[in-house]
């Protein structure tokens, strides 16, 4: 079986290397323990728009008393949040495109090491939800109250499939420029549906 997909970009012709995740991340370990960040800052991940400041997303923080313990994620970290989905049973991995901010104890924190792992192509590798589920089955335990049984650490030990690191970066600002274009014709699609709505209002009795 040959480690090379079926569409390559221009100049690219290189196996695509089987490694371990940990050759790629590495734990975070950096805290809001001088209060940088308050409730404000507190960042949620989502499948659908992946990590956002959870007031603008959800309407208001969910965060306890303090948030002194929290992880810092800067602009370009990976993050896995160890909550169930039902896509996604094991948790999800994205990556921080947006302004740093501080989440809590549930969701792991990442650093690329760099030149030889791009946070945005990570997050294109797991968005396809078999893969994601495949890659963390074997590392993950659910306890009895559905949480996640899985250390930081332990999260990075599976196999991936990666190109180098300037591959990993030109398939991710494809993606990141298709994003952008399905971001562009949704908003055209609500201004046709919501102008479609005010006709119908005015065009009948």
């Amino acid at each position: 079986m040959s480690n090379t997909p079926k569409i390559r970009f221009d100049g690219f012709t290189d196996d695509w290397e089987q490694r371990k995740l940990n050759e790629y991340l590495t734990v975070s370990t950096k805290k809001n323990t001088e209060d940088k960040y308050d409730k404000t800052d507190v960042l949620s991940v989502s499948g659908e728009v992946g990590v956002v400041n959870q007031i603008e997303f959800q309407g208001r923080s969910f965060a306890g008393a303090s948030v002194s313990n929290y992880g810092v994620v800067e602009t370009g970290d990976v993050v896995y949040t160890k909550s169930p989905l039902r896509a996604n049973p094991y948790g999800i991995i994205k990556a921080n495109k947006g302004k740093s901010g501080i989440v809590s104890t549930l969701y792991a924190v990442y650093k690329t090491i760099q030149g030889t792992a791009n946070a945005d192509f990570i997050e294109c590798y797991f968005d396809l939800d078999d893969r994601l589920n495949m890659y963390l089955k074997p590392l993950v335990n659910i306890g009895a109250k559905h949480d996640m049984k899985v250390t930081d650490e332990n999260a990075l030990k599976g196999g991936v499939l990666f190109p180098n690191y300037e591959e990993q970066c030109q398939i991710a600002d494809f993606f990141h420029r298709l994003d952008n274009l399905i971001t562009l014709h949704q908003r055209k699609l609500e201004t046709l549906q919501k102008m479609k709505k005010a006709l119908l209002q005015k065009m009948f009795v």
